[in-house]
């Protein structure tokens, strides 16, 4: 006889890259305003700290599935970043210790509801709707890594269109940085997807546009927005 009132969700998993098993996600954690030029056209201010955000495991979209159009905007943008994924976790890590967390990376974009966002930035209120919502976090198989953190070029092109190319380099938290950023926050445990913010040209999708979007030496991503 079941513990529960009613069957519990199934567990939010990502393919890992020569693995049979795939990555059980625990949660998402998401760094805002990681890259400078990305700060400018979103009307910051330079002196700004990054920042985190949060969004659920069941926002995933599966590598190679299309991303429905969600309800209630009129303005949903694309933001490619590179995503960690961790394998151990814990609170306080030093920066020196941060990179042996990592199982591995991906390619991510973090969907927006820009409209809803810019609306809830003007009153002070919380962004769970622009940003926490259904279907808001395509990603690509996961790279097992080990060494240095990858450096290379970040794109994404709208129907073949290059919109975001820089490199993660730019990056003001690198990644070591925002894990023990993080588990200064949170205790950190296997499971954990961070991504790691956008570089500037983020803009406007329509129903029938097709996405691309890579990782130098890490992945490629892509879908088509219905």
């Amino acid at each position: 006889m079941s513990n529960y009132l009613f069957d519990p969700p199934a567990v939010v998993s990502v393919p890992v890259e020569g693995a049979a098993a795939g990555f059980p996600v625990r949660r998402i954690l998401c760094v805002g305003r990681n890259y400078q030029a990305h700060r400018r056209e979103m009307g910051s201010d330079d002196r700004d700290p990054s920042f985190f955000f949060t969004k659920p495991a069941d926002a995933i979209v599966q590598p190679g599935s299309d991303v429905a159009y969600p309800p209630r905007t009129d303005n949903l943008h694309h933001e490619i970043e590179l995503v960690v994924a961790l394998k151990t976790g814990g609170s306080n890590i030093p920066v020196d210790k941060a990179l042996d967390l990592i199982l591995g990376y991906a390619v991510g974009v973090d969907m927006t509801r820009r409209d809803l966002q810019n609306a809830a930035k003007a009153k002070g209120q919380p962004w769970d709707s622009s940003k926490a919502f259904d279907a808001s976090a395509p990603i690509s198989e996961i790279k097992p890594w080990n060494g240095p953190a990858p450096q290379g070029r970040i794109t994404l092109s709208v129907n073949g269109v290059v919109r975001q190319d820089a490199t993660l380099a730019d990056m003001i938290w690198n990644v070591a940085e925002i894990i023990s950023e993080a588990s200064m926050l949170w205790t950190l445990a296997p499971g954990d997807l961070i991504y790691t913010g956008t570089p500037e040209g983020v803009g406007p999708l329509v129903r029938g546009d097709r996405v691309d979007g890579a990782v130098e030496g890490v992945g490629k991503l892509a879908f088509t927005v219905i």
